[in-house]
């Protein structure tokens, strides 16, 4: 048989359990203020992390010019002959939208004819709003029976005329040639050349 609680023993164990209790609360007052200020604190860590590191790094991506691969670009000039405009990769300049920076451009003139020629180049600038394109670098033009070095060349997309200044040589279908200037007329058929003139006619 238990003999009952007396009295004291009853308020001494009442007495414990509140203490216990007056020291979880204690606890707890210390703890959810810290938990609550680590998680404050994590939020605005993310949100500066989103908006200052974060903005510095998209306007970028975003304004970042578009960059094209293998791009192909066909055309007709004013008297329809076409003509096909191509390029292992380019972009719009970020400066002006309406040039088209090429990486190895290729032409073609006449593309839909007999006899096209071809146009090759290190680099090139397409203006859209002129309708020209200017190549720079080692450019060749080959095609009926013609196949000529030069530094620069300037295609009228309107009209269909290539033109260029600066050192030309090559080979012709009379023979060898060397000019300061030149121009392309009637689908590559009539080649003019000026400035210091010489060749070499080979006899058939």
């Amino acid at each position: 048989m238990t003999a009952a609680a007396t009295p004291v023993q009853q308020t001494r164990s009442d007495f414990d359990r509140w203490r216990r209790r007056s020291r979880l609360i204690r606890k707890l007052r210390l703890i959810l203020p810290a938990t609550i200020g680590a998680i404050l604190l994590s939020r605005i860590g993310f949100v500066v992390q989103t908006t200052v590191l974060g903005g510095d790094g998209s306007p970028a991506q975003t304004d970042a010019p578009i960059q094209l691969v293998n791009p192909r670009f066909v055309g007709k000039d004013e008297k329809g002959r076409a003509f096909v405009i191509t390029a292992a990769s380019a972009e719009r300049d970020e400066n002006d939208y309406q040039r088209v920076l090429l990486n190895q451009p290729a032409l073609v003139l006449d593309a839909e004819g007999a006899n096209p020629s071809r146009v090759t180049a290190k680099t090139g600038v397409y203006s859209e709003d002129r309708r020209v394109l200017n190549l720079d670098g080692g450019v060749r033009m080959s095609g009926s029976n013609t196949d000529f070095d030069t530094q620069s060349s300037i295609f009228n997309t309107a009209t269909g005329e290539l033109e260029g200044q600066g050192q030309i040589s090559g080979v012709g279908s009379l023979g060898e040639i060397t000019a300061k200037s030149y121009g392309v007329y009637d689908k590559g058929e009539r080649l003019v050349f000026k400035g210091g003139v010489r060749g070499r006619l080979d006899s058939k």
